[in-house]
């Protein structure tokens, strides 16, 4: 519903972008077991290895080689450095927060997510990706209370 594909829009790109969320959400799951001992930091770096292998992979299968600039060179550790710390603070809040205080933050992503939209692509979205976006929220909002719920019982008991 929000990102409504096409038969034209089904692509390598698009393929990446579902394989994106599907880690993530694997990302945040297995975040979750790694032992108390284990440094953030490395898991953080782990995450990071991960994606530059997966990228790549995708790189060497859909792209050309062309030697990048020092300019570009900058742009890419600049952007590896704040992918590093964006694993690093998801993965410390996950873990030293309840999911229930934490995931609501998670969602924020949404919000820049339409506001790229109109800023980089001048375009809003339309109703049907608004409900997707609602529908999205909302589950993920269920969770979270059906998990605050499970708590609040557990302690009772």
């Amino acid at each position: 519903m929000v990102t409504q594909p096409t038969m034209q829009g089904i692509s390598v790109y698009a393929l990446l972008a579902l394989g994106n969320a599907a880690f993530a959400a694997a990302r945040d799951l297995a975040g979750r077991r790694v032992a108390a001992d284990v440094p953030g930091m490395i898991v953080a770096i782990s995450a990071v290895v991960v994606v530059l292998v997966g990228s790549g992979a995708a790189h060497l299968m859909s792209e050309r080689w062309v030697m990048p600039e020092t300019h570009h060179l900058l742009l890419m550790a600049g952007a590896g450095l704040f992918l590093i710390f964006g694993h690093f603070f998801i993965f410390m809040a996950y873990r030293v927060g309840p999911t229930g205080v934490v995931a609501p933050f998670y969602y924020c992503f949404t919000v820049w997510a339409v506001i790229s939209g109109l800023v980089v692509f001048q375009q809003l979205p339309n109703a049907l990706a608004i409900g997707g976006i609602l529908l999205v929220v909302a589950s993920g909002l269920t969770i979270v209370s059906l998990d605050e719920r499970r708590r609040r019982l557990t302690v009772v008991a």
